[in-house]
């Protein structure tokens, strides 16, 4: 083993890409140190660093024949291990975008959910209040605002003036307005 450590890069490459684990070895122990302070450098966490570094000479030994490396084995490692840094920052960012999204739409459906909520009991306070209205006053009500029908409509079909719809109309929108102004003001606070 003492004598891989005077081989020259080029010389560990050559016996590397031969499957000499001796080679991968000692390049291993030649640039772990210095590769880890430059990792650390720019991220200061030590298991993360450490599990970089593992991936980066588990490539290392799995593209050993393939492996194409322009320039010196220092620089090569140094960039590797620089763009598994950069790809740490690149993976939080998008994950805090993520946590953010997933912030963002849960509080935009948790306001649709309770205004889906308070709109179904504000349709079942109206229909209640609807419902205690008098008879003709509760039956000419529904036939204008669920029926869609016009005073005069209503007036023939019932056989009475269109003027004592109006007023019937007029009369049931002022018992709904009161009766349900103070129920709207819990409903909504």
């Amino acid at each position: 083993m003492a004598l891989y450590g005077k081989y020259s890069d080029d010389d560990l490459i050559t016996l590397l890409r031969q499957d000499d684990i001796s080679a991968f070895t000692a390049i291993h122990s030649r640039y772990y140190g210095a590769l880890y302070q430059h990792a650390y450098k720019r991220l200061p966490d030590r298991d993360t660093v450490k599990d970089l570094l593992q991936e980066l000479f588990i490539h290392l030994w799995d593209q050993r024949i393939s492996i194409d490396i322009k320039g010196s084995l220092q620089a090569y490692l140094c960039t590797a291990i620089r763009n598994k840094v950069l790809n740490v920052f690149k993976h939080e960012k998008v994950k805090a975008n993520y946590i953010t999204s997933l912030i963002n739409f849960e509080e935009t459906c948790e306001s649709a959910t309770d205004e889906n909520l308070r709109n179904k009991e504000l349709i079942a306070l109206i229909k209640a209040e609807v419902s205690s209205l008098p008879p003709k006053m509760k039956l000419i009500f529904e036939l204008s605002r669920d029926s869609n029908l016009s005073h005069n409509e209503i007036a023939e079909i019932l056989e009475i003036s269109p003027l004592t719809v109006r007023k019937q109309v007029n009369n049931s929108l002022k018992i709904l307005r009161a009766k349900l102004a103070s129920h709207l003001l819990t409903l909504f606070l």
